[in-house]
C-alpha cells in the first residue's frame, strides 16, 4: 500500500465515506418516518411524484425516499436495511456495481435505488440471471413496492404478448436478461405498434452482473426462422465421423483453444469414405470443391460434437432431449441450442430426435443490448477481477461495499496432489473429519459427472469414529440432475455434518445460513400440510415459526461450535471469480468459516497450462503418494493461468463487440425506421420518394448523363422499366427524338409511373392502398434486413482470411458491412416499387395466424463462435408448414403454376395457400 493510501485511503474507501455522510442523513429521517401510519407512508410516494414535477430532481429525493423504503421493508418484511446496504443503493442509483459479499443481502440492497427510479414513471428493469429467481424476488421485495402504492410485473419464459406488455407497462420489472433482449428483438419483427411491449430502456439493475455483463456476453441473442430439415445427413456423417475418430492420427485437437481439426490423413481418409457413399457432388473435385462446402461443414460440426462435447458435462441427455448446462451455473438451460449445426450433431451422435437447423431474423449483442439504457447499474460478490473491463466497455465503477460484520473466514492454501485418486482421498479423509465433528461441508465440483464420482466415492467410504461404524457418508448432490430441488438443498446446506456437493455456486439465490433457513423450512411444512388437506391459519404458522426458529437457534450452536460451514474445493475453475463465489458462501454475517482447495497435476487447469512440469517437479522432489504439495507460490502461479483463460475470454468478447459495433448503427437505423413505418398512418410520400430514386437509379444506370446517346443502353432500360414499373413505354421512341436529354426521359417515365400508381390506388381505393403499403414496407424492410444479416455472417467467417494479405479484418469487414447496407437501401426501393407497381391485389378472408416460428438463440458461452438457441419450437413441422417450402424445393414443372391456380398436388386449396406459400 503507498504512502499516499496510508494516509488517506483507496479510492474505494474515500468513495464509500463520501457516501456515509448521506447514510446519516438517511437515519436522521428514521424517526420522523417510524411515526407515519401505513397511509401516511404509501402517501409520500405520490409526494415524492409531485416534487419531482415541480423540478426537484431524484438525488435531491434520496436520503428520503432511502428511508420511506427502509420502513416500508421493516414492516412488510421485518428486515431493516443496514447502513452499508445502504451505501450499497446509492452506489446502485449512481449508475455503478456494488461489490457485496455473498449473505450481505443484495435483493434487499436493490429496492431502495429501484423505488427511487421508478418515482419517475419510466419504468425500473431488474434483471436476475434464472427465472426461479425473477419469480421469487419480483414477489418477495414486490411486498414492498405494492406496500408503497407501485406496481410490479415479472417477466420469464411462456409468457403470452398480453401478460409481456402488462409486465412491461408496471412501475418495477423483473425478470433474466435473456427475456429482455429477445423481447427487444421480437418487437423490431412485429407489424403493429400494439404488439410492441418495451416502453423503453430507462433503468436497470442487473442482479449478478459479472455473470451476465461477462461471462454471456461472448456471444449475441439472436431470433431465427426454422430452414429445410436435414437429419438423415447429420446421422450418416455422425456415423463416417465416429468410425474415423478411432484412428487418433485423423484429428488434431487443441485442449486450450477448445479446437478440433482433421489431419491430413484425416481429410483423405474422409474424403474416400464420402466419395464411396456418394455423399460429394458429381464432377466434383474432391472433398474441398466448392460444390462440397456444406458437406465439409457437416463433417466439422460432427467431429466437434464428438470431440469437444461430453455428456454429463457440456450437456445432459433426459427423455431423449440433449439439454446444454450452464458452465457458470451448472444449471441444465432449456430450449436452448448451439447453431450452425452443432446442436444437431449432438442429437445425432446421441441418437436423440433431431430438430430443423435455424436461419438469423434479427440479432444483438448483450453489451450493445445493456447500453440501450439511459442508467445501468449492477451488483455482485465478485467483479474487482473484471473492473477493467466493466470500465472499458460499459463505463460503470466498481466499488467495493464494506462487509456489516468483520469477515471471520480462514482461507487455507491450495493442496496439490500427482493423481486425481489420491485428490480424491485426500477429499474424503477431509469430509470425513468435518462430518465426524459436526461441521458443515459444502463441495464445489466443477461438472456433474464430477459430482457424481464424488457422490459414488461417499456412498462407498467406510469408516470408524466415535465408537459408531459408517457405511458411507450422507450426503446431497445440487446439479443440473436435481434443479428441482436447488433452493431446499441450499437452505439445507449449513445444518450440523450436512454434507452437501453442488456444481458451481454462482446465482443460486439462496443463502446458505447456520443452522438452516426458517422460512424455507417454513415454505415445505406448508406445502405438506396442504398435500395431506390440512388448512394452514395465520396462527398455526406463527405457532410453526417459532418450534422452527427455536430448533435452528440450537443447530446453529451446534455448527458454530464445530467451526462453521467448511467449504472445499475439488478443483479450481477457469475464472477466479467463480472460486470467489464458493469461497463466499461460507463466513457470511460474520459467521466464522473455513475454505481449502484440492488440486492434482490430472486436473482440466492444471493439465493444460502446467501439468507435465509440476509433475515432474514433484517427482524432482521426492513427493510420496498421498502428500500434497502447499505453497503460496503454487497458488500464484494457479492464478496466473486463470488470468490467461481470463484474458483470453475477454478478447473474444472484445472483439465481438468490435464486429457487432460496426452493424449497431445500421441496426439502430433500421429498428427506429421500422417503428417510424408502424407509427406513421399514412406512407404514401416515402412510397413515392423511393419510386422517384429508383427511376432516378435505372436512368442513371442505362442512360449515364454525360454519355453520348449512342453509348445509352437502351434495350436494358426498356426490359427494366417493364419488369419493376409494369409500364409498356415507347423508350427507344423517346431517345431516338434529336436532342432529348436522359433528364427528358426520366421525366416521362415518373409522369407514367405515378399515373400508372394513381390508377391502381383508384381501383382499390386510398385507404386500401394505405395498409398495402404499410404492409409491404414493413414486410419488404424484414425480408431485406434478414438477408443482409446472412451476408454479415457470411462475411464474419471469411473476413479472417483477409489477415494473410497483410490487411486489417476489422476495417475490411467496416468497408465491407457498409457496402452490403448500400445494397440494402437499394434493393429495399427497388423491391418495394416494383412490388406496389406490379402485384395483383385479391382480397379475401385472412386465414388463422400460424403458431410463432421464431426461436431464440443465444451463443454458447463455451466457444466464441458457436450459438445457443433458446427453441420455442415443437419438435417437429406441421404438415402445413412442411408443404411451404421455397420454389426452388418444389418438383420440376410446378414453379410456374400460378398464385392462384390448384395446386398441382391435388389437396384442392389454392396454390398459393399450399405447396406456393412464402416462407
Amino acid at each position: 500500500m503507498s504512502i499516499f493510501q496510508r494516509f488517506f485511503g483507496s479510492s474505494n474507501d474515500r468513495k464509500v465515506k463520501a457516501l456515509a455522510a448521506r447514510v446519516a442523513k438517511i437515519n436522521s429521517f428514521e424517526p420522523q418516518i417510524q411515526a407515519l401510519s401505513d397511509e401516511a407512508l404509501r402517501a409520500k410516494t405520490q409526494e415524492f411524484k409531485d416534487r419531482l414535477a415541480k423540478g426537484e430532481t431524484l438525488d435531491q429525493l434520496m436520503e428520503e425516499a432511502f428511508a420511506v423504503v427502509r420502513e416500508a421493508s421493516r414492516r412488510v418484511l421485518g428486515q431493516r436495511h443496514y447502513d452499508v446496504q445502504l451505501v450499497g443503493g446509492m452506489m446502485l442509483h449512481q449508475g455503478g456495481i456494488a461489490e457485496m459479499r455473498t449473505g450481505e443481502g443484495k435483493t434487499l440492497v436493490a429496492t431502495a435505488p429501484t423505488y427511487l427510479n421508478a418515482l419517475t414513471g419510466k419504468g425500473v428493469h431488474v434483471i436476475t440471471v434464472n427465472d426461479y429467481l425473477a419469480q421469487r424476488d419480483g414477489e418477495w421485495m414486490g411486498q414492498v413496492y405494492q406496500f408503497l402504492g407501485l406496481t410490479v410485473g415479472t417477466i420469464v419464459h411462456g409468457l403470452s404478448q398480453t401478460q409481456r406488455k402488462q409486465a412491461y407497462q408496471s412501475d418495477i420489472t423483473y425478470g433474466t436478461n435473456n427475456e429482455f433482449g429477445f423481447d427487444y428483438l421480437r418487437d423490431n419483427l412485429v407489424y403493429d405498434v400494439e404488439e410492441m411491449v418495451q416502453r423503453g430502456h430507462h433503468f436497470v439493475i442487473v442482479d449478478e452482473v459479472d455473470s451476465i455483463l461477462i461471462d454471456e456476453a461472448r456471444t449475441p441473442l439472436i431470433i431465427s426462422g426454422p430452414t429445410e430439415d436435414r437429419s438423415e445427413f447429420y446421422k450418416t456423417i455422425d456415423l463416417l465421423v465416429k468410425e474415423l475418430i478411432k484412428d487418433p492420427t485423423t484429428f488434431d485437437h487443441d485442449e486450450k483453444q477448445r479446437q478440433v481439426i482433421l489431419t491430413e490423413d484425416g481429410s483423405e481418409k474422409i474424403e474416400e469414405i464420402l466419395m464411396e457413399g456418394g455423399h460429394l457432388a458429381e464432377d466434383s473435385a474432391g472433398l474441398y470443391d466448392a460444390a462440397n462446402v456444406s458437406v465439409v461443414h457437416h463433417v466439422n460440426q460432427a467431429l466437434r460434437a464428438n470431440i469437444l462435447y461430453t455428456r454429463d458435462k457440456d450437456y445432459i441427455v433426459r427423455a431423449g432431449e440433449v439439454i446444454l448446462i450452464d458452465e457458470f451455473t451448472g444449471r441444465m438451460m432449456h430450449g436452448r441450442r448451439l447453431s450452425e449445426g452443432l446442436h444437431q450433431a449432438i442429437e445425432a451422435k446421441e441418437g436423440a430426435h433431431i430438430q430443423p437447423e435455424n436461419q438469423t431474423l434479427a440479432s444483438v449483442t448483450i453489451q450493445n443490448y445493456f447500453r440501450l439504457y439511459e442508467k445501468l447499474s449492477g451488483m455482485t460478490g465478485t467483479a474487482a477481477t473484471e473492473a477493467q473491463e466493466f470500465g472499458d466497455i460499459y463505463q460503470m465503477d466498481v466499488s467495493e461495499i464494506p462487509t456489516n460484520r468483520p469477515v471471520a473466514r480462514i482461507d487455507d492454501d491450495d493442496e496439490v496432489y500427482r493423481t486425481e485418486a489420491e485428490k480424491n482421498q485426500a477429499i474424503l479423509k477431509q469430509i470425513e473429519e468435518c462430518f465426524t465433528r459436526g461441521q458443515p461441508v459444502l463441495v464445489g465440483t466443477v461438472s456433474i459427472e464430477k459430482s457424481e464420482t464424488l457422490s459414488t466415492l461417499l456412498n462407498g467410504h467406510k469408516f470408524e469414529a466415535n465408537g459408531k461404524k459408517y457405511n458411507g457418508i450422507p450426503h446431497n448432490v445440487l446439479n443440473a440432475r436435481y434443479h428441482e430441488q436447488e433452493a431446499f438443498i441450499v437452505a439445507d446446506a449449513g445444518v450440523p455434518a450436512a454434507v452437501t456437493i453442488a456444481t458451481n455456486m454462482a446465482g443460486r439465490g439462496t443463502d446458505i445460513q447456520l443452522g438452516g433457513n426458517v422460512d424455507m423450512k417454513l415454505a415445505k411444512w406448508r406445502d405438506e400440510q396442504r398435500g395431506l388437506g390440512v388448512e394452514v391459519t395465520p396462527e398455526k404458522a406463527l405457532e410453526q415459526k417459532a418450534i422452527f426458529e427455536a430448533e435452528i437457534k440450537d443447530l446453529k450452536d451446534k455448527a458454530l461450535a464445530a467451526g462453521g460451514l467448511f467449504v472445499l474445493g475439488t478443483e479450481r475453475h477457469e475464472s477466479r471469480r467463480i472460486d470467489n463465489q464458493l469461497r463466499g458462501r461460507t463466513g457470511r454475517q460474520g459467521d466464522p468459516g473455513h475454505s481449502k482447495f484440492f488440486l492434482s497435476c490430472e486436473d482440466d487447469l492444471l493439465r493444460i497450462f502446467a501439468g507435465e512440469r509440476l509433475d515432474s517437479i514433484m517427482r524432482t522432489f521426492g513427493v510420496q503418494e498421498g502428500e500434497a504439495i502447499t505453497h503460496k507460490w503454487l497458488n500464484g502461479a494457479i492464478a496466473t493461468a486463470q488470468k490467461r483463460v481470463e484474458q483470453r475470454n475477454y478478447e473474444i468478447r472484445k472483439n465481438l463487440l468490435k464486429y457487432d459495433d460496426v452493424v449497431n448503427d445500421q441496426r439502430k437505423a433500421v429498428f427506429e425506421q421500422r417503428a417510424e413505418f408502424m407509427t406513421t398512418a399514412d406512407l404514401s410520400d416515402v412510397i413515392n420518394e423511393m419510386r422517384q430514386d429508383t427511376i432516378e437509379d435505372l436512368v442513371t444506370r442505362h442512360l449515364p448523363p454525360k454519355a453520348y446517346a449512342e453509348q445509352w443502353d437502351v434495350a436494358g432500360l426498356d426490359e427494366h422499366v417493364r419488369g419493376m414499373l409494369g409500364l409498356e413505354l415507347p423508350i427507344a421512341a423517346w431517345a431516338a427524338e434529336e436532342g432529348i436529354a436522359n433528364e427528358e426521359i426520366q421525366t416521362r417515365i415518373l409522369a407514367a409511373a405515378e399515373a400508372r400508381a394513381a390508377e391502381r390506388e383508384q381501383a382499390i381505393s386510398p385507404e386500401q392502398m394505405r395498409n398495402i403499403e404499410k404492409s409491404f414496407l414493413l414486410q419488404m424492410v424484414d425480408m431485406q434486413w434478414r438477408e443482409h444479416l446472412m451476408h454479415l455472417d457470411h462475411l464474419r467467417n471469411v473476413i479472417g482470411l483477409r489477415g494473410y494479405g497483410q490487411r486489417d479484418p476489422l476495417n475490411e469487414y467496416k468497408t465491407e458491412a457498409f457496402s452490403l447496407f448500400e445494397k440494402l437501401l437499394i434493393d429495399l426501393r427497388q423491391n418495394v416499387t416494383r412490388w406496389l407497381m406490379t402485384v395483383e391485389f385479391q382480397f379475401e378472408q385472412p386465414e388463422p395466424a400460424p403458431q410463432s416460428r421464431f426461436t431464440e438463440v443465444h451463443l454458447d458461452p463455451l466457444s466464441g463462435e458457436n450459438a445457443a438457441q433458446m427453441g420455442l419450437l415443437p419438435d417437429g413441422l406441421s404438415p402445413e408448414q412442411r408443404q411451404a417450402l421455397p420454389i426452388s424445393a418444389l418438383p420440376q414443372g410446378w414453379e410456374d403454376t400460378g398464385r392462384n391456380a390448384a395446386c398441382p398436388c391435388g389437396s384442392g386449396k389454392k396454390f398459393k395457400h399450399c405447396h406456393g406459400a412464402l416462407v
